[in-house]
C-alpha cells in the first residue's frame, strides 16, 4: 500500500508541476497561488518563484517515491525532508488571505501530506 501512497502522491505532483509550467508561461491565475496577491499573470518574480518550485516539487516526490522501494531510490532522509516541506505547505495554503486558493490548494495539499505521511511512517 505505500507504494500506491507514493505513486499517488507523485501523480498530484505532476498536476501541481503542470499548474506551476502553466503560471510560468502566463496563465492568468494568480489569485489561485502565492497569497493570491495577483489578478491575471504573475509578474516575473513570481514566475521565478513558480519555477523555483518545480524543482522542489520534483525532489519532494522523489523522496516519497523512494520511501516506498520506487525510482529513484534516494537514502531515507529525503522523504523526512519532504515531509518537513509538506507540512508548512499544507499550513500555508489554508492560512492564504486567498480564498481561491484556500479552496484549491488547501484539500490538496492536506492529501499530499497525508500520503507522504502514510508513506513515511508507513516504511520507518
Amino acid at each position: 500500500m505505500t507504494q500506491i501512497a507514493a505513486m499517488a502522491y507523485a501523480a498530484i505532483v505532476a498536476v501541481v508541476i503542470v499548474f506551476q509550467l502553466c503560471l510560468v508561461a502566463g496563465a492568468p491565475w494568480g489569485r489561485l497561488t502565492q497569497g493570491g496577491r495577483h489578478e491575471g499573470s504573475l509578474p516575473a518574480p513570481g514566475r521565478i518563484a513558480a519555477a523555483l518550485s518545480i524543482g522542489l516539487l520534483v525532489c519532494m516526490a522523489a523522496g516519497i517515491s523512494s520511501a516506498a522501494g520506487l525510482f529513484p531510490h534516494w537514502p531515507a532522509w529525503t522523504a523526512w525532508a519532504a515531509l518537513a516541506v509538506q507540512a508548512p505547505s499544507m499550513l500555508a495554503n489554508w492560512a492564504t488571505p486567498s480564498r481561491a486558493e484556500r479552496r484549491l490548494w488547501g484539500p490538496v495539499t492536506t492529501l499530499m501530506l497525508g500520503l507522504a505521511v502514510y508513506v513515511v511512517f508507513g516504511t520507518s
